[in-house]
């Protein structure tokens, strides 16, 4: 069985999440830790509850969702999981980073890319990927069948969805990831998503005013 622990980090209240089973495998997902309270808080947990963290994933490589990236890194030394075509994203967060007023060094370290469909595993516990562009053009979602969530990024919000005025976004593009990709999941699936609360797609399909 998977837990999920969140933690809202950053200047822009990002959503991190640890997901971790009984065995005490864990991912760590969007690592936005920033300040040297929050690594202590993210690195704490993971101590406390004795997990053996097994890869980093990324749902997309926007700046918010990466600050604490080379930091989770270093400590646990596992590779980072992304899609491909979000490579051209992270690489331009130092860039990004300027515009927002402080320096941000170019990652370095392991990164493997994940592909739509593939199957992630913490011992019998599976997480299928979902490419649903639109935010980025290789966001991905962590969706988990037997237990009904997904963990979704930026793409679907409570009552709203992912901004597409940023670099290679796309509304037309997120529009149809969320209705081809997320909206046929089963209705109460809950919706762990990048910023603010949960929701679930029975939810959302009903009343976002999107759709």
């Amino acid at each position: 069985m998977l837990h999920i622990q969140s933690f809202a980090f950053n200047p822009f209240s990002e959503n991190t999440y640890v997901v971790f089973n009984d065995n005490k495998s864990a991912f760590i997902v969007d690592p936005g830790n920033f300040t040297a309270e929050e690594n202590q808080t993210l690195q704490k947990f993971i101590e406390d509850k004795e997990l053996k963290v097994q890869n980093i994933l990324l749902t997309h490589a926007h700046i918010d969702h990466v600050l604490g990236l080379q930091t989770v890194y270093d400590h646990f030394e596992v590779p980072v999981l992304m899609h491909q075509l979000e490579q051209e994203i992270l690489d331009r967060n130092p860039m990004d980073a300027n515009r927002f007023g402080f320096f941000f060094k170019p990652f370095i370290g392991e990164i493997q890319y994940l592909e739509e469909d593939e199957i992630l595993k913490l011992d019998d516990d599976q997480l299928k990927i979902l490419h649903v562009p639109g935010h980025s053009p290789g966001h991905i979602a962590f969706h988990n069948e037997a237990q009904k969530f997904i963990l979704s990024g930026d793409v679907l919000f409570e009552g709203s969805i992912g901004r597409t005025d940023l670099y290679k976004g796309n509304s037309d593009q997120l529009i149809t990831s969320i209705t081809s990709k997320i909206f046929p999941l089963h209705e109460e699936t809950r919706v762990f998503n990048g910023h603010g609360n949960p929701t679930t797609v029975g939810f959302e399909k009903n009343h976002n005013p999107y759709f």
